[in-house]
């Protein structure tokens, strides 16, 4: 929350100064002029080479901005100093990848301008030029956050919305970082990009009801069945990698809520959004609607996850390495 300070200058005029600078377009355009374009060629070098590190990375930044903002505060790792278990060892971050990637750039960053382009800033450029240099839609940047300092496991149990989730859980942890229905439906298209393990909805195939071998009615018995045959052929497999949006999954389309309302919808939380008369009517009007429409769409919630809970200003700090505070 911005603090104030009262400015009283001789002509006794007083103002109503906010302490915390606002995210900003080109925020490093005198300190580190050439830090978006660094970003960028790295990205475009990259990238294609593993394309699926698109997915990776916006994942990344969902879970960072959830937990405590776009703060960085995903990237931190355990210190025995601290004696805490860091959020990059959450149970909902255990699959995430892309932290040497992210490591890299900020080197380069650092090379360029010591101390000044932070690791959260850092994260919001990297998911979005990877999805860009991979065919998917851009959004606006703004930057100006800085790194926090705190990271606790815990916190991603509670605040990261999990692929079980039903609707009005799904609903709930959304409002509370200021997301509404329609940002719901939006940033759920990102798994049009996604993969997933089995681990994350084979309860769905063979233990819905908790009694084994009872399938969750609201999945495609035939999608279900061939999930089952070709995929996840346990209820153990905590190693095979799933395709969210299958034969879709490397183009940024939305294939993925035309499958939703045919019920094959991976998750639970896929499912979910077919659940509510609000959220189905958006997908609805997205599947007829055009690629253009919904990446404009795209970008605004995206610019609008971007912000939850950001530091500004003197609040956290830039650290020199993303994955330890500073000393």
């Amino acid at each position: 929350m911005a603090t104030f300070v009262y400015l009283c200058p001789v002509i006794l005029m007083c103002f109503l100064v906010s302490s915390h600078a606002q995210l900003q377009q080109n925020f490093y355009a005198k300190s580190c002029p050439k830090a978006e374009k660094i970003i960028l060629e790295y990205v475009h070098k990259h990238i294609p080479n593993a394309p699926s590190l698109a997915a990776a990375l916006i994942r990344m930044h969902f879970h960072d901005c959830f937990v405590r903002g776009c703060d960085a505060s995903v990237l931190l790792n355990f210190t025995s100093s601290t004696g805490n278990q860091t959020e990059k060892v959450g149970a909902p971050n255990l699959t995430l990848r892309g932290f040497s990637f992210i490591d890299n750039v900020k080197k380069l960053i650092e090379d360029e301008c010591p101390g000044v382009v932070s690791c959260a800033d850092i994260v919001a450029l990297v998911a979005r030029d990877s999805v860009v240099v991979t065919g998917g839609p851009s959004w606006s940047v703004p930057t100006g956050r800085r790194d926090g300092r705190i990271s606790n496991a815990s916190e991603t149990l509670t605040d990261i919305p999990a692929p079980t989730s039903n609707f009005s859980t799904l609903q709930n942890d959304f409002a509370k970082k200021g997301l509404d229905l329609k940002d719901l439906v939006l940033l759920s298209g990102a798994h049009t990009i996604g993969v997933s393990h089995c681990s994350s909805f084979s309860t769905r195939l063979y233990n819905f009801t908790g009694t084994f071998g009872t399938e969750d009615p609201s999945l495609d018995s035939e999608y279900a069945a061939n999930l089952k045959a070709n995929k996840c052929k346990s209820i153990n497999d905590n190693t095979t990698i799933v395709e969210i949006d299958p034969g879709s999954f490397r183009t940024f389309d939305l294939s993925y809520y035309k499958l939703l309302l045919k019920r094959r919808g991976l998750f639970q939380s896929d499912a979910a959004l077919t659940t509510s008369t609000t959220t189905k009517t958006y997908i609805e009007q997205l599947v007829a609607g055009s690629l253009k429409e919904f990446y404009a769409e795209f970008a605004q919630s995206m610019e609008k996850m971007g912000r939850i809970e950001v530091k500004t200003g003197s609040d956290g700090e830039i650290r020199k390495h993303c994955a330890v505070v500073n000393s």
